[in-house]
């Protein structure tokens, strides 16, 4: 199920899904490690005799945030229970502690009301070893294992602690302490370990008719006792939960208001409301030391085995970029030298990466099928950081900041990629395309390597290095060169996505169309109305639409990935959020007049439409339902979409000043 909403402050981020149950909790950093290995941990009611977890089906949802915040803001409704519940939740903006406020009323009143909060505890990843218990001192049960504790408390009228608990095993017949709480009683059980979860419980008391009844709940992280004892829950009993929630909610609000352009006037306020959400939902998957994650949505290890829980240089490239052009530096400062960390000895980048800057698992081969080593690489991830990076300096205008790199990250990313070329046609050699699928000269590689090379040839100008400056110009203009001659073909009448060149010097083409040739203009390489660029783009807005209702572009030609429709002349594949605003991007680029900008206006509108009700984009939709697909959030779609709003508001500008109202 995709998380509707995401809470984090650059250390820790919680996933609720759909029916606003946690699932997932990663701390000490961003995508490691998940506690929760994606399982829910639920939140119930008992009111006078009558049970339901969040997951129940009668419940009426109502998803949000407070305003330009990461504070959430939820209303659920239970008509069988009678009740109404408020959820305010956030992490704080310094302590690593999960605060949850709840406002529950009810419109008959009620004599009994209870709320009960459950966790499936899977620390460090494993059910092998954990540890749960009540401790007295602080009414509160604290799970544990080595240096990871976790302090579950709350506070309900005047009096701090729990009500009640479960610790119980999991596992072999036992389905968990949270079937325990059904009844509206918990066993109390002292201590468990092993495969163990917990439930606590908190005792509202009777309400009238509208009376509410408010309760605070947390959950304090630590990689010590007393982070989670005296440092933690003391600490939020002595100043008071509203301390932090209005200092989170304030310190949001402030840091998304760093842009401070009118988008409401150009795309009006939806547009507006999402720009800001994708800021600061992209910040949410930026960890603190600089690895930015793709999506912490866990649900995508049933598919795959495997999360998206990584840092990826080249999404991480794009996702710094779009937070660049929002007015975060900070965190994107923090990106570069990440990447300056990760960069392997030859100069280029591998697969994808742990929040720690260790290489993270891939399916990328070091051998090819005669035993020859090959190196297990997407090339475009080396080009887009040093193309992110002068785009970075660009905007900011950051110079001692990025002079460190110029050594240590762009000269010998640069280096690399000015030897990495085939010498029998000029063209890069082969590597893996950006969807990790196949292997060869990929029209987006070229492109995005072209970026990094120019990038660096103006890094080598800014600091004077001219002999470094005529050999990055030097091979940017080769590679376009033999892009010209090899790599279009005039008998597709447009650019293939990609060319592999055989051991006897043949050429074989693929012939698929492929969104990411937008690859070839976006970074430069090419001028958007280039011919042979308006000719391919024109192909994939018209042989790539979806023609099922919920519209949108494909990823290419019978995308395999999440497939939902066998019809490929109706439905190419399923409608990326990502693709269908390279499109919208274009058509920016492309317009001479407001008139022109009505097709990207369009695209952005349709993404509004089908965000989630929390504000969330996911990877891909449902081509018949618009329901969302893979994971959610996904990073790379909430930059794509600043990156649309961003270039539409400056194109609509310019148009203005060029054409000044009578």
């Amino acid at each position: 199920m995709p998380r509707s909403l995401v809470l984090g402050n650059g250390n820790s981020l919680v996933g609720l899904d759909a029916t606003y149950t946690v699932r997932d909790i990663y701390f000490p950093r961003v995508g490691d490690a998940n506690h929760t290995m994606g399982n829910e941990c639920r939140t119930g009611f008992y009111v006078d005799g009558r049970f339901a977890w969040l997951d129940d089906g009668a419940w009426l949802r109502k998803f949000g945030y407070a305003q330009d915040s990461l504070v959430s803001d939820v209303t659920l409704s239970h008509p069988g229970l009678g009740i109404i519940v408020r959820f305010e939740d956030f992490l704080d903006l310094a302590r690593n502690w999960l605060i949850r406020n709840i406002t529950m009323t009810s419109p008959a009143g009620f004599s009994v009301g209870r709320v009960f909060f459950h966790y499936d505890w899977f620390i460090e990843g494993s059910d092998i070893g954990n540890t749960v218990l009540y401790e007295p001192r602080h009414r509160g049960v604290i799970a544990y294992k080595a240096n990871r504790y976790f302090m579950i408390g709350g506070q309900c009228g005047p009096d701090y602690g729990i009500s009640t608990w479960a610790n119980g095993k999991k596992g072999n017949g036992a389905e968990g302490t949270w079937v325990d709480a059904e009844d509206g009683v918990l066993g109390r059980n002292p201590i468990e370990q092993g495969s163990v979860d917990c439930t606590v419980g908190f005792d509202l008391g009777a309400a009238g008719a509208d009376q509410a009844r408010n309760l605070t709940h947390w959950l304090c992280m630590g990689t010590r006792l007393s982070d989670v004892t005296t440092y933690g829950q003391d600490l939020i009993v002595g100043k008071g939960p509203d301390t932090y929630r209005t200092r989170t909610l304030t310190y949001w609000q402030v840091w998304s208001e760093k842009d401070h352009r009118h988008i409401d006037q150009d795309l009006g306020q939806p547009a507006t409301d999402l720009y800001r959400r994708s800021v600061l939902t992209a910040r949410t998957h930026v960890d603190n030391r600089g690895a930015i994650i793709a999506s912490t949505d866990f649900d995508i290890t049933k598919f795959a085995r495997d999360t998206y829980a990584y840092a990826w240089p080249r999404d991480g490239a794009l996702v710094a970029n779009a937070l660049d052009r929002s007015g975060h530096e900070d965190v994107t400062r923090q990106f570069f030298t990440f990447c300056q960390q990760s960069l392997v000895e030859e100069g280029f980048f591998l697969h994808k990466y742990t929040p720690y800057g260790q290489p993270g698992s891939s399916w990328l081969p070091w051998i090819d099928s005669h035993g020859v080593r090959t190196l297990p690489i997407q090339e475009d991830e080396t080009g887009l950081v040093l193309w992110s990076l002068w785009q970075h300096y660009r905007i900011h205008q950051n110079l001692d900041f990025v002079v460190g790199l110029y050594t240590a990250l762009v000269v010998p990313a640069a280096d690399w990629m000015v030897s990495y070329v085939d010498e029998r046609n000029g063209l890069l050699m082969p590597s893996w395309d950006l969807w990790e699928e196949r292997w060869g000269v990929h029209a987006f590689t070229v492109g995005s390597v072209w970026g990094g090379l120019d990038a660096a040839r103006n890094f080598a100008d800014l600091f004077g290095d001219a002999a470094s400056y005529v050999r990055y110009r030097d091979a940017a203009e080769r590679l376009r060169e033999a892009s010209d001659t090899h790599l279009y073909s005039a008998e597709l009448g447009r650019f293939p996505r990609r060319i592999t060149v055989e051991d006897d010097e043949s050429v074989t083409v693929d012939t698929v169309l492929d969104s990411a040739l937008y690859g070839l203009w976006r970074f430069g390489m090419y001028p958007p109305d280039d011919r042979r660029i308006v000719d391919t783009m024109k192909a994939i807005a018209t042989q790539l639409a979806n023609g099922a209702e919920c519209g949108g572009i494909a990823r290419y030609t019978d995308d395999y990935y999440f497939k939902v429709e066998s019809d490929t002349r109706k439905v190419p594949g399923n409608p990326w959020f990502m693709c269908t605003m390279w499109l919208a991007q274009w058509y920016i680029a492309t317009a001479r007049s407001a008139d022109d900008l009505k097709p990207a206006q369009d695209i952005v509108n349709w993404v509004v439409a089908h965000q989630m009700p929390g504000g969330l984009l996911s990877e891909q939709l449902d081509p018949n339902t618009g329901a969302p697909l893979s994971v959610s959030p996904l990073t790379w779609s909430h930059a794509e979409f600043i990156v649309t709003v961003d270039e539409f508001c400056k194109k609509a500008a310019a148009l203005r000043r060029a054409s000044p109202a009578p």
